[in-house]
């Protein structure tokens, strides 16, 4: 089985449907790439967005725990998501399945959370 590893911010608050054995997650994770220069000799960037899905545990997780802007570091495998519709016409696309994770560097968003709760414990 072909896995990678792929790290970055979490784009949106991760979506779950079902629960339990049926738990599904859906979440972008975004990275900013170096893209040469400009003319000028500016620096470039280029943005990576890849979603992702988890499924049964992984999935309740990450949507507990992850928040907007949160480093993930992902490991996945990629599946094949053909089908057809219903005028014969094939699509060709792919699912990055999530099979582990780890949290790297929380977002703001994380970071005004985690002040507030100590700000209430003082």
């Amino acid at each position: 089985m072909n896995s990678f590893h792929f790290d970055g911010r979490v784009a949106n608050a991760p979506v779950l449907t079902g629960t339990g054995d049926r738990a599904v997650a859906k979440f972008t994770l975004i990275q900013n790439k170096y893209a040469g220069k400009t003319e000028s000799g500016e620096k470039r960037e280029k943005v990576v967005a890849i979603q992702f899905t988890a499924f049964r545990g992984l999935a309740e997780s990450i949507v507990k725990h992850a928040h907007k802007g949160d480093q993930l570091i992902v490991t996945a495998t990629v599946e094949n998501n053909d089908w057809t519709d219903k005028d014969d016409v094939e699509h060709y696309g792919f699912s990055f399945i999530v099979n582990d994770f780890d949290f790297g560097a929380p977002g703001a968003e994380k970071r005004a959370l985690l002040d507030q709760r100590r700000g209430e414990a003082a």
